[in-house]
């Protein structure tokens, strides 16, 4: 049987990863950067920014970030202080959210 092309994806995720890449495209020739100076600049290879600009899904999100930061595209706030407030508030949340967490006994799977 063949392989598909998007997995088990939703549209919505398959949408946004597309959207990412051609964003990051767009900066990188905005800024004039060559696909080989951004792999070089991140670390990476030609092909994986060549995947990562299609929209490939199997692209790693770090990478798909760090040549979002390196082409100059904002993805969240721009000041370093309010992502860092961002993230403790969702840390903290998250904290909040574990230890409102019932623990159950015993499973009942009798059907």
């Amino acid at each position: 049987m063949p392989k598909l092309k998007y997995g088990s994806y939703s549209r919505y995720a398959r949408d946004t990863v597309v959207l990412l890449g051609l964003l990051i495209k767009n900066k990188r020739i905005e800024r004039q950067l060559t696909i080989t100076e951004v792999a070089e600049r991140a670390g990476i290879s030609r092909g994986l920014v060549h995947r990562i600009e299609s929209g490939n899904m199997k692209s790693s999100i770090g990478a798909a970030f760090e040549v979002a930061s390196i082409v100059g595209l904002t993805l969240f706030d721009a000041q370093p202080l309010a992502l860092s407030s961002h993230l403790s508030l969702e840390r903290e949340k998250l904290v909040l959210l574990k230890s409102t967490r019932k623990k159950s006994g015993k499973v009942m799977d009798n059907f």
